[in-house]
């Protein structure tokens, strides 16, 4: 990443927390520094649940972050097997796979982040079947459907190494629930990040223009200490070797 995107990154972050707090628009205290827990994120789910990609898909990858936690609460109760990657993917078994049909406590316990380790194994990509589905936090999000998040970079990783294990294709879905005011003209990005098929907010669903282009692990822009700290990354890299 350049310097200068990097940047571009940074303060727009910046400005879409400032915007976020300034509107009284997030759960927390404030936006700054995480995925924003915006108001209106149930009917955000809602209105994703209304739609043909959500009705007809039966395993959802969602990320952890509070503001997609009725997503996943209504996937589970809908019947849906949803898998969530471990925080920062810092597992040999990076993938935790949450099965209403197996699981003891109702959806909307489940849907907790922190109550899922409790609940389920992890288990490696092998593990997994295909997704038809793939659930994104987002800081800031444009009509073209570019994202970004915090900064760290795992959700475009958890997507790469699905995309390579064959379980993510151009069959499946992005999509990403936000705050309206997390909607801006023009987001930076890099070749590494993914982009989304539909932006949903509590009042509208944004389709974007496509083919969204597949995730890939680029090698050559990973830091070292970020390979050694994956070690699914780090696994692949031996066999690729």
């Amino acid at each position: 990443m350049t310097v200068s995107r990097e940047r571009e990154k940074a303060e727009l972050r910046e400005r879409v927390w400032a915007e976020l707090d300034a509107a009284a628009a997030v759960a927390d205290e404030t936006a700054h520094g995480r995925i924003p827990a915006f108001h209106g994120a149930e009917r955000a789910a809602r209105r994703l649940a209304a739609l043909p990609a959500w009705n007809t898909a039966k395993i959802l990858k969602a990320v952890p972050d509070t503001a997609q936690e009725p997503v996943r609460a209504l996937a589970l109760e809908q019947g849906k097997v949803v898998y969530m990657a471990v925080p920062r993917l810092a597992a040999p078994a990076p993938f935790y796979v949450l099965d209403p049909e197996r699981l003891a406590v109702p959806p909307s316990v489940a849907a907790i982040r922190q109550e899922v380790p409790n609940l389920t194994r992890a288990v490696d990509v092998d593990e997994l079947a295909p997704v038809d589905l793939v659930v994104l936090g987002s800081v800031a999000v444009d009509r073209t459907g570019a994202r970004i998040g915090k900064g760290a970079g795992y959700s475009d990783i958890e997507a790469a190494l699905l995309t390579e294990a064959g379980l993510i294709t151009e069959k499946t879905v992005f999509v990403t629930t936000v705050h309206r005011l997390q909607v801006v003209d023009a987001v930076p990005t890099e070749a590494h990040d993914v982009k989304v098929d539909l932006i949903i907010t509590p009042e509208t669903v944004i389709p974007c223009p496509g083919p969204r282009a597949p995730a890939q692990l680029r090698w050559e822009e990973l830091p070292e200490e970020k390979i050694a700290a994956i070690p699914a990354l780090a696994k692949r890299r031996a066999e690729r070797a």
